[in-house]
């Protein structure tokens, strides 16, 4: 179970007791892999925790560019929380439809745009249902509300910040995804990416961090995992995977441990693996 921390990870419990405050907003950021062909907006709108308003991690992005969910503009940000009706002096937990998955990814959003008072659900939709705590289909009633940011550049990183760790070693870097793909074993599921992993790069499936119910491990246990994928503590981490989605999930869990100098990379595989004059290696790091 969660020891509940607003700013990081809360339980279903927490969230059932306070599920009812005013200033509590949820947010269902449900997404899936376009292989998995489900429409997360529509199970959002077919059951949902009362109240959430859905965050919708494609349109909420930087839509000029080629690549998947990229962050979007301050501007574009604010814009689309205060017509959701979040913003200053609210509490928010964000959950998903799988457990911990996209869900931390807009964690890092909010946090990237200097926002604290955020947490994720452990364990999700999946574990608030098993659990029985109530689900409505109705939208939310929502009342403009003004935010207020300050974007913690240090959190993201681009593709020339990630070369240049590469090469010098003055960050580990850490790719979430599955070992098959950080090998380069297996093909990418995005058509048109090459196999591998980014030089120097350590990897730790972000799978690995979670118990089997879908909530988070303990910050002492996924320090160990770290540790064992020989990752660097003592260095600020870049974290890396697909499409910046679960990357995001390495830097909850660093959070947690009370790692704070951790940035995601948020073009990630997408990015790296398109452009054939970025080195790659291939097997084990």
């Amino acid at each position: 179970m969660a020891s509940d921390d607003p700013r990081t990870l809360v339980s279903t419990t927490w969230l059932a007791d306070h599920l009812k405050d005013p200033d509590l907003r949820v947010l269902d950021a449900t997404w899936f892999m376009p292989a998995e062909a489900r429409d997360a907006q529509g199970e959002y709108e077919a059951g949902h925790i009362p109240g959430a308003r859905f965050f919708d991690i494609d349109e909420i992005s930087d839509q000029r560019s080629e690549l998947p969910h990229m962050m979007p503009s301050t501007e574009k940000f604010m814009s689309r929380m205060r017509k959701m009706g979040v913003g200053d002096g609210h509490q928010i937990v964000v959950y998903d439809g799988m457990g911990i998955f996209s869900a931390a990814r807009v964690w890092w959003m909010f946090r990237l745009m200097g926002k604290t008072d955020i947490a994720v659900l452990d364990g999700g939709f999946p574990k608030w249902q098993a659990e029985g705590h109530p689900v409505e289909d109705l939208p939310p009633v929502i009342r403009d509300r003004h935010m207020t940011t300050s974007r913690q550049n240090q959190m993201v990183k681009d593709v020339t910040q990630v070369a240049a760790a590469s090469k010098l070693g003055d960050y580990v870097i850490v790719d979430a995804r599955a070992p098959e793909r950080f090998r380069g074993d297996v093909p990418e599921p995005r058509e048109g990416l090459r196999a591998g992993h980014i030089p120097n790069s350590r990897n730790v499936f972000y799978r690995d961090l979670l118990n089997p119910d879908g909530t988070m491990k303990s910050p002492d246990a996924t320090r160990r995992i770290f540790e064992a994928a020989g990752v660097d503590l003592s260095k600020p981490a870049i974290l890396s995977c697909g499409s910046g989605v679960t990357a995001a999930i390495l830097a909850l869990a660093m959070e947690r441990m009370g790692k704070t100098d951790h940035a995601v990379y948020d073009g990630s595989w997408s990015e790296w693996g398109l452009f054939p004059d970025l080195p790659i290696q291939t097997g084990d790091a």
